[in-house]
């Protein structure tokens, strides 16, 4: 599979180490400084596309993508505000994205298991934070995970009308509370409070590589499909 990296950060050259190591090829390394190697590529020798660049970078990106006809799966954050204009746009175009706040499978179980969790604890009297530790050069935060996780919290639990990045008394108010130290994996916890019990639900990452592997295998399946995907899709597939 002919594979093009937009970004080639950290977690750009991991999926060239392990793509490489399953066997797929890297046509492309695209980043600030070399963009107008963009030119040369099209539908006919790229298969597909991994986005993991900078947010005032990713819209360009992946229209770009759209309008050839690459699939391509998008891991940058930051640029949400700009969704709904990009999932027009790929209809418009008939092209195929898939964008993650999270590529790690397992993470994505951690999804399934906050919304189950919130769901069950709706109408428990119970008071519900939510807490993430990254890195200090993670730029975003509330990071896209977290926003995903309080997202699933809100759609079960009426009593939060949304979420604020800061502690908060407001009892409509969720809170995500953020840190950055180094060196940090990140975590991402979910407490429920009671006078009477504490319910905690964590997930760590020990490493970048969760990732890697999941934008690869979304990356692989994407080639196949058309639309506007979304993990939820991706995983229904393997499971």
């Amino acid at each position: 599979m002919k594979i093009l990296l937009l970004g080639y950060g950290k977690m750009g050259q991991l999926i060239d180490k392990l793509a490489t190591a399953k066997g797929h090829e890297i046509v492309g390394k695209i980043n600030i400084d070399n963009r107008n190697e963009l030119d040369q590529f099209n539908s006919s020798n790229v298969d597909a596309a991994i986005e993991f660049s900078q947010p005032e970078a990713a819209v360009e990106n992946i229209k770009w993508c759209l309008e050839r006809q690459i699939p391509v799966a998008v891991g940058t954050t930051g640029w949400l505000d700009k969704r709904a204009e990009i999932n027009s746009f790929c209809k418009a175009n008939n092209g195929t994205y898939l964008f993650a706040s999270n590529f790690s499978i397992g993470v994505n179980i951690f999804f399934k298991l906050n919304e189950y969790l919130a769901q069950m604890m709706a109408d428990q009297d119970y008071s519900i934070t939510t807490k993430e530790i990254h890195h200090t050069s993670k730029k975003d935060a509330p990071s896209g995970t977290s926003i995903t996780l309080a997202e699933g919290i809100l759609k079960h639990v009426t009593s939060k009308k949304s979420w604020v990045n800061q502690k908060t008394d407001n009892a409509e108010e969720l809170e995500i509370i953020s840190e950055r130290i180094d060196p940090a994996p990140g975590t991402h916890e979910i407490t429920y409070s009671s006078p009477v019990d504490t319910i905690e639900i964590c997930h760590t990452a020990h490493s970048r590589e969760g990732f890697a592997k999941g934008a690869i295998a979304v990356a692989e399946w994407l080639k196949n499909q058309k639309g506007v995907k979304t993990m939820d899709d991706f995983l229904e597939s393997r499971f």
